[in-house]
């Protein structure tokens, strides 16, 4: 009805139709402006998308100032001479695109209801000179990051900038202006932090498997369950069994290599004589049908002490490692002092490698018989045994 009332008036210009209850439901009547209009102001009233259809093609200046527009109609009359529009407070939830204002310069749209503006604004408007888009509820998340940025690429463009941009959403950040609100670009690209967690996770499985190869964890673990095995078995044999009892004054570990100083040394030296020695010597007291780990385990069990003669050749071989970590093993969950080391020859350090470092610490903590190349020091070597082995046997 206004337009119809505007239509005779040639030389109409300006037109205020503010504070109303003006309404528009789009029937698809054709509205018929006076061709001469080029300032309209339709703010305060109850105007909602559907007038965009009803405008005056050749309006420059034109206020929508608090009305019910939530969005602007892509199809609607194009406003090819339009320089500013007006839309603040009402309910947009993003800023208009200007597809059908070739010519917009200004646009106001502060007070809505616009959460993540757009970023791509200035390059689907780029005629508009100043965008006042303050005192709206901005989310502030990793969505707002590109608007953030737009500022800074638009020169100047964002009228109110920083006092009238400000955080509402989350409730943390409620009051923090949008130039001091950062998230890191990791936080932000999703596709960035699945590769980033990918590489660490790559990364720390790298180096937890080296760890595990350097400390030599496999066989470690394997050893234990070994060992949880057979003590399940004791734990379930037989009532008539009676479990380990101390046959043996000590269990020998020595190399193949050093076998020659066991049996031609070692072995006579102690059995014979005054105060006879039972030792446990694998080739001869392992018993037959057991797997070598179970023989290892009963022997050191079933012995008071555990010698273990000590050369390069001892830490080369692998059941001597396994003979030394059952023997530790008992040290520790007994709390018995029962390993008596003889160092045979000298052991460079490098020539220990590294899962042997329970040795290493065992030579710098407890003293060790070294055997003497001298003949005048044996006697004295072989008492210093006998007397660290020195017990009844039942």
């Amino acid at each position: 009805k206004v337009s119809f009332m505007t239509s005779r008036m040639r030389s109409l210009q300006y037109l205020d139709m503010s504070n109303n209850l003006l309404r528009h439901d789009g029937a698809g009547v054709r509205c018929q402006w006076a061709e001469s209009l080029s300032e309209l102001d339709l703010s305060f009233n109850q105007l909602a998308d559907a007038v965009f259809e009803c405008l005056p093609v050749n309006v420059k200046r034109l206020s929508l100032q608090s009305n019910q527009i939530s969005t602007v109609p892509r199809g609607m009359v194009e406003l090819k001479s339009l320089e500013a529009l007006n839309l603040a407070s009402n309910r947009l939830a993003d800023l208009p695109g200007c597809g059908g204002f070739t010519s917009l310069q200004f646009l106001n749209v502060e007070m809505n209801s616009i959460l993540t503006p757009s970023a791509d604004f200035f390059q689907s408007c780029p005629r508009v000179r100043e965008l006042q888009a303050g005192h709206n509820p901005f989310k502030c998340s990793c969505e707002l990051q590109a608007f953030i940025g737009l500022e800074r690429q638009s020169g100047g463009k964002l009228s109110g900038w920083p006092a009238a941009y400000v955080c509402e959403y989350p409730e943390g950040l409620r009051g923090t202006e949008l130039k001091d609100f950062h998230l890191s670009q990791l936080a932000c690209n999703t596709t960035l932090l699945l590769v980033t967690a990918l590489l660490l996770t790559l990364v720390l499985v790298a180096v937890v498997a080296f760890l595990c190869i350097y400390l030599d964890v496999p066989w470690y673990v394997r050893m234990t369950w070994q060992w949880t095995q057979t003590k399940r078995r004791a734990w379930h044999s037989p009532p008539g069994d009676g479990g380990p009892v101390l046959q043996f004054h000590a269990f020998i570990s020595y190399s193949e290599r050093d076998s020659l100083w066991v049996k031609e040394e070692l072995i006579p030296s102690l059995e014979k004589g005054e105060g006879c020695i039972q030792l446990c010597q694998h080739e001869r007291d392992f018993i037959p049908g057991k797997s070598i780990v179970e023989n290892i385990i009963n022997c050191i069990e079933k012995s008071y002490k555990s010698i273990f003669v000590l050369s390069p050749n001892f830490v080369q071989s692998e059941w001597c490692h396994y003979e030394l970590y059952f023997a530790h093993h008992k040290l520790f969950s007994e709390n018995s002092n029962s390993l008596i080391l003889i160092l045979l020859e000298p052991i460079p350090p490098y020539l220990i490698p590294a899962r042997y470092h329970k040795l290493k610490a065992l030579m710098a903590k407890r003293t060790y018989l070294e055997w003497p190349k001298e003949r005048s020091k044996r006697a004295l070597f072989w008492a210093n045994l006998r007397a660290a082995i020195s017990i009844n046997l039942p």
